[in-house]
């Protein structure tokens, strides 16, 4: 499918597409994109509403990681997550300050902290030109014949990336997770209003 197309036909269904994780500074966008790995964003936003209201990286540092789990208990694996951000609040006050560092090695090396972890971060802190690939864009690459079903994240990066200039990419990665997550859902897609049907992998499935 040719890609000025499908930027085309995304712009008009998402033109403001954006992250939908809430965050008011650098590290709550970095701790709340680890928090919702496994877990949707609504609920990641009431989680650390609570969390942030409460404790800042400084107080994240010094309390207990039980207080931290009765807090992203929701979240799924929170005992994990729990650790991951008491350790990330420890390493980033003692490494850098308590800011987020424009280092793509370092946050790879933070807990919890993958390739598209990375790639949101330094995305929407940075503007730095990335694609994450999450379940909602590795679904909807494969039905738009972007990739096959047999492609890791991280081949699927890598073809979006030579699909899209770079200068769409983040932009992009923002309009494939949104539609991925309320248009081209995973059980009942919403195929009728879809622009992309004639071209698509599987809608003969939900026809």
């Amino acid at each position: 499918m040719n890609s000025e197309y499908i930027i085309k036909e995304l712009d008009n269904i998402f033109p403001d597409a954006r992250c939908e994780l809430y965050y008011e500074k650098d590290y709550e966008l970095l701790i709340a994109t680890v928090l919702s790995a496994q877990c949707t964003d609504k609920r990641v936003n009431i989680v650390t509403k609570e969390l942030f209201g409460k404790y800042n990286l400084y107080d994240l540092k010094n309390i207990s990681i039980k207080e931290i789990e009765n807090i992203i208990r929701t979240c799924g694996s929170y005992t994990k997550k729990a650790y991951y951000i008491k350790t990330i609040a420890n390493k980033l006050l003692n490494d850098y300050n308590g800011k987020v560092p424009n280092n793509r090695e370092y946050l790879e090396s933070l807990p919890g902290v993958g390739r598209k972890t990375c790639n949101v971060v330094l995305s929407n802190l940075y503007n730095v030109p990335t694609i994450a690939v999450d379940t909602h864009v590795s679904r909807v690459s494969v039905r738009l014949g972007l990739a096959k079903k047999e492609d890791n994240v991280f081949t699927i990066e890598k073809k979006l990336m030579k699909k899209f200039p770079k200068d769409k990419w983040s932009r992009i990665h923002h309009q494939l997770v949104l539609f991925g997550r309320y248009n081209c859902t995973a059980r009942k897609p919403k195929c009728n209003n879809c622009p992309f049907i004639n071209k698509c992998k599987e809608y003969k499935k939900y026809s």
